[in-house]
């Protein structure tokens, strides 16, 4: 019994450290659990996001992150998208990035195949009539977008028998203009000059019309009015900016003077002169430091047919940064090149400044005979490349005088087809959009540019399906469970 005793005690002791660690481990693991889940509930209200993808499809530009910063009322978006859209996990993802920049985006969700009852009231409430549409809707101000709005499609390969192709990525253009549009009490204005044969946005004829870039310009949150000078007897003061696209019959002196005039109140015009038309409009841009010549770019080494420039060459300025990479494509551009004795921005601010937007190649020349066959550089009649064919002028308040005076602004184009319906390929339409937004000063809006999707397709016929399968469901699992037969018959061993 006394040999018992110091074993039972030993036991014992054993007995109270066992429970000792069990209740030690139960009490590690709760500490562990209350831990995580105290991790879980700081990082579910504060957490970062970084977008790592190639493509950065979802990544916000600085200009939609300072726009989200200053959004200080809700702003309700209902996405009226069939969850099998192509397009629905785009749209989700972006606006999780809105979400996340700014509490006062508030998401819902309606799947017009299942929420009938729900779909119905938006077609009553916000006059949604198809699917796969957006609505941004605040203080009874809306914006709706469609599919078509958020992207582009190549359609090259139908004749091939493909599907279309995603092309261009315009979610964030697409909601940061209409969550602008819903939060802005005031639309900027610009009229477009009529009575002289020009361009009409009400035009849907696919080569002279302009109603496709009208539309987008509207999508931009911007009012667009037609104005015949010859009606009123001055440009109005609502005018944010005048557009003058394309005209085929000269201007009268007095509506010359009447634009002249405008500019010199720190207007904002845009030109669009086609070649081998005589408008008058060559005087006035004289005043503004731009030589209009009548003549033809040609350029042998970017063209198709002969008649159209691809351009690739920008010069340095803010309407360029955001379609670098891309190639607009001019038609038969006339020459619009900067007066030599220009000034420079840091001397005489109140004389204009031209900086040239888009130049032909090298190889180019503008030639001063166009109708000429077959058309050839004539040496000391044409002129060499580089040929300016798009330029932006800019006069400022003299320096030294602090005061904030709006400076006038001019962009000329040589060409007005560029911007026609059917004509608004590549960086044509961007180029436009980039030079009516530093006109209206949204600079904000020059940093946000549609993203080029890069798709892999993988095309197979039925033999190489059906080997693509032996391989995936035979041949690799195969190989993997012989090794592992392998590896425990070693281990048998």
């Amino acid at each position: 019994m006394v040999a018992m005793e110091p074993v039972q005690k030993m036991i014992r002791r054993r007995r109270r450290w066992k429970t000792w660690v069990g209740f030690n481990v139960l009490f590690s693991w709760l500490l562990a659990l209350a831990l995580l889940i105290l991790v879980n509930a700081i990082s579910f209200r504060t957490y970062g996001r970084w977008d790592l993808s190639d493509a950065r499809l979802y990544a916000l530009s600085e200009a939609s992150i300072q726009m989200l910063e200053g959004v200080t009322d809700r702003i309700d978006v209902v996405v009226f998208f069939q969850r099998d859209n192509p397009l629905f996990h785009d749209v989700d993802n972006l606006l999780r990035e809105y979400q996340y920049r700014s509490p006062m985006l508030r998401v819902e969700y309606v799947d017009p195949d299942r929420s009938l009852a729900r779909a119905e009231e938006l077609a009553h409430v916000h006059g949604v009539e198809t699917p796969n549409v957006l609505v941004f809707y605040r203080h009874g101000r809306r914006r709706i977008l469609s599919a078509d709005d958020i992207m582009e499609y190549d359609f090259r390969g139908v004749r091939q028998g493909l599907g279309p192709a995603r092309a261009r990525f315009r979610g964030e253009q697409a909601f940061s203009s209409a969550i602008h549009h819903v939060t802005q009490d005031v639309m900027p204005k610009i009229y477009f000059l009529s009575g002289h044969g020009e361009r009409r946005i009400d035009n849907f004829d696919p080569f002279v019309g302009y109603s496709s870039i009208a539309r987008r310009l509207r999508q931009q949150h911007i009012e667009l009015e037609t104005l015949v000078l010859g009606e009123v007897s001055d440009i109005p003061e609502d005018a944010d900016a005048l557009i003058i696209a394309g005209p085929t019959r000269r201007i009268s002196q007095p509506e010359l003077d009447l634009i002249h005039d405008y500019l010199g109140r720190s207007g904002r015009v845009m030109m669009l002169l086609d070649a081998q038309t005589r408008t008058g409009l060559a005087s006035v841009l004289r005043r503004w430091g731009v030589v209009l010549v009548d003549d033809v770019v040609i350029d042998p080494a970017r063209t198709l047919t002969g008649r159209e420039v691809f351009v690739t060459d920008y010069g340095l300025h803010p309407i360029t940064g955001g379609i670098r990479g891309l190639t607009t494509i001019f038609y038969n551009p006339r020459s619009v090149s900067p007066l030599d004795d220009q000034a420079t921005p840091s001397d005489q601010a109140d004389k204009p400044f031209v900086s040239v937007l888009a130049s032909s190649s090298e190889t180019s020349w503008a030639d001063a005979n166009p109708d000429q066959t077959p058309l050839r550089y004539d040496p000391g009649i044409d002129r060499r490349g580089p040929i300016p064919i798009a330029v932006a002028v800019e006069r400022g308040p003299v320096p030294g005088i602090d005061v904030q005076i709006r400076s006038a602004r001019l962009v000329v184009f040589g060409d007005s087809a560029f911007a026609s319906n059917a004509a608004l390929t590549g960086g044509d339409e961007e180029f436009f959009l980039q030079a009516v937004n530093w006109l209206l000063d949204r600079e904000q809006w020059l940093a946000i540019a549609p993203r080029d999707v890069d798709e892999i397709r993988l095309v197979l016929n039925r033999r190489q399906i059906r080997q693509l399968i032996v391989w995936v469901t035979g041949v690799f699992p195969g190989v993997a469970a012989v090794l592992g037969l392998l590896v425990w018959m070693r281990r048998r061993q």
